[in-house]
């Protein structure tokens, strides 16, 4: 897909990732998902533990986000989201999750051709790559909360875990640590003109982009715009009593080298709009503060308003060029 708008990468995972990308499609002229790869519970977790493939699930996730308009693409992409009944070996599997399984099998491992198959069959309005060539797991160093507990600290390996461990997160690694990138998802940051990252689960989908060394170095060599969007709240078991300043703050600390261009935050969910502007200049971006959350007051990013907020940055790419 390409049309007169800036070539656009999201990078992050879930619900987050399907919400940006729901966000850029109309502003961009090229849409690229770059996705994580490090899921181990569910569906997802069954997969990876008995076949050689990657995690489907955040996969099939942006492939329905991009899935196009018309009403037998809408079919595919509500059939690929599908979870089967039942109670036997298969139940709770999304059928999108066996279908790009199978397809990786029958294209003899390669999940891109399985990726770009499936998106020609969508429709799709963008392509889906995985941030790594192999399944990655997550190991966090983590800050117990247990009084008693005399280690006061420990290691929790893989996202699900992590995600609703009660511990504070302290670090978090990938293994492998420096895994294989696939040369269309260099490219892609290489050419592009906005780089965005988040929403999304903070250590678990947004962050790991950063810690996989040949993402990071391409991140931090293109002259792309680039861009965050902050959570509208923390995440229980994740990033308890985290501010909008304390998930910037820990971005920055993993950003080693990528620039920051633009933090997008929803208006009613900071609190202290000082502080955020003050943390926000001093990483040397800019804030662009709007009304981003749903309507009917759910912890859930608003399409058309995150949409309205990232038009800003769009047309001031549009304008400027590429930084």
């Amino acid at each position: 897909m390409s049309g007169p708008g800036p070539s656009v990468v999201a990078l992050g995972g879930g619900h987050g990732l399907a919400a940006a990308l729901d966000a850029w499609q109309p502003l961009a002229g090229e849409l690229t998902a770059v996705v994580t790869v490090a899921d181990d519970g569910g569906s997802s977790g069954r997969i990876r533990r008995e076949m050689p493939v990657l995690p489907p699930g955040d996969l099939r996730m942006a492939l329905a986000a991009l899935a196009g308009d018309g009403a037998r693409t809408q079919e595919m992409a509500t059939l690929l989201q599908h979870r089967l009944g039942g109670t036997g070996v298969l139940a709770g599997h999304p059928v999108g999750n066996l279908v790009l399984t199978g397809l990786t099998e029958v294209h003899g491992g390669d999940t891109v051709r399985a990726l770009d198959t499936l998106c020609e069959l969508l429709g799709a309005r963008g392509r889906v790559l995985p941030m790594a060539d192999v399944p990655l797991d997550l190991v966090a160093i983590v800050d117990t909360v247990d009084p008693d507990d005399p280690q006061r600290s420990r290691h929790i390996r893989g996202q699900v875990a992590i995600a609703t461990s009660p511990d504070r997160v302290r670090s978090i690694r990938v293994t492998p640590a420096d895994p294989p990138v696939h040369p269309d998802v260099l490219a892609a940051i290489a050419r592009a003109d906005v780089v965005s990252l988040g929403p999304g689960s903070w250590y678990t989908s947004v962050l790991p982009h950063l810690l996989v060394p040949r993402l990071r170095a391409a991140l931090a060599a293109t002259p792309a715009h680039v861009v965050v969007v902050l959570n509208l709240e923390p995440q229980a078991g994740e990033t308890d009593g985290f501010s909008p300043q304390e998930h910037l703050r820990v971005l920055v600390e993993h950003l080693q080298g990528v620039p920051l261009h633009t933090v997008v935050a929803d208006a009613g969910a900071v609190v202290d709009r000082r502080g955020l502007l003050s943390a926000v200049r001093a990483c040397g971006a800019e804030l662009v503060l709007a009304p981003v959350a749903a309507r009917d007051g759910a912890a859930r990013h608003e399409p058309e308003l995150l949409r309205a907020a990232l038009a800003q940055v769009a047309a001031r790419v549009s304008g400027a060029g590429r930084p």
